[in-house]
């Protein structure tokens, strides 16, 4: 188990994370949501040990986390941390860069560990290509093979798919994913990206203002958001009467006495998202069918 227990750090006299505390299960996935500066990547660093805390306690296991100050090589070797700089080494092969720090004494056995990570990773044509002739999201899968290829106990994820092109994404992450539970495997993710996380992650947490915001199931989380913030990581949605409603939550209905005016369709492709004024506000809901600008339509929540 992960435990981290009233972590704060500031960065140049700026608060960064204020009495942060969470634990992460063994095998589970945990992932960590918020805006751009509000503390992620900070937060996967400090559990590897990047930095010294300013104040609180790191613990994996029975085994507390340390900083620079206290060791000599940061990060602890249970475990890995893929960052948004992948650090490959490029004149070598994408093979090479995988197993570069797997045994030379079994060379079948290490040979096999390659090919099940290329084929994880979905880069097996490329196996014998230089790192530095691939592109930005190859390189990106051969980081995340490499980082697993000692099979650590606990995975540090940083917008692990941020570089990777739609038509890679989504069978990768179900693949990079069904393999971390497959061998138990703890995963911590940092993202703003919900597709990267909302099908896999076992809890997630949501930072702001240097805190814990939220922490619960991504269900839950989804389901009941309590602040704009957590329900605007999950799509498009509206504050009416002070009630947080997504906007596949409303439908076009003969009467009710919400009344809005079209003001523009998007084609999002089994649908559209029409956005409306509702009381000189916008308002965002699906409809089958493109509407036309200026036409007036009632509203009211599916239920």
């Amino acid at each position: 188990m992960l435990q981290v227990k009233n972590l704060s750090f500031r960065y140049k006299k700026q608060l960064i994370l204020n009495n942060i505390s969470f634990t992460v299960n063994l095998g589970d996935h945990f992932s960590i949501i918020g805006e751009s500066g509000s503390g992620k990547s900070t937060l996967l660093k400090l559990l590897y040990g990047t930095y010294d805390l300013d104040e609180g306690q790191l613990f994996w296991k029975d085994q507390q986390i340390l900083g620079p100050e206290y060791n000599l090589i940061i990060g602890p070797e249970y475990m890995k941390y893929v960052a948004q700089e992948f650090d490959l080494m490029p004149y070598i092969s994408v093979s090479e860069n995988i197993g570069a720090f797997l045994s030379n004494f079994y060379p079948e056995e290490k040979q096999e560990r390659i090919n099940e990570l290329l084929d994880v990773v979905e880069l097996t044509p490329y196996k014998d290509v230089k790192v530095k002739e691939l592109s930005g999201g190859q390189k990106q899968r051969v980081a995340l093979a490499r980082a697993v290829a000692k099979q650590p106990e606990i995975l540090l994820l940083d917008e692990p798919f941020s570089h990777i092109d739609n038509f890679k994404k989504q069978s990768l992450r179900r693949s990079i994913f069904k393999y971390l539970k497959e061998k138990n495997i703890t995963c911590i993710v940092a993202t703003h990206d919900k597709d990267d996380v909302l099908s896999f992650s076992d809890h997630m947490m949501v930072l702001h203002d240097a805190k814990i915001m939220a922490s619960d199931t991504p269900k839950a989380l989804h389901d009941n958001p309590k602040h704009p913030l957590v329900a605007a990581f999950f799509g498009e949605f509206n504050t009416i009467d002070t009630t947080i409603v997504y906007a596949h939550q409303l439908k076009v209905v003969k009467q009710s006495n919400l009344k809005a005016i079209v003001i523009q369709s998007y084609y999002k492709g089994n649908f559209y998202l029409i956005k409306a004024d509702l009381n000189g506000k916008s308002v965002f809901f699906e409809h089958n069918i493109r509407l036309d600008i200026g036409v007036v339509v009632c509203l009211d929540r599916i239920e």
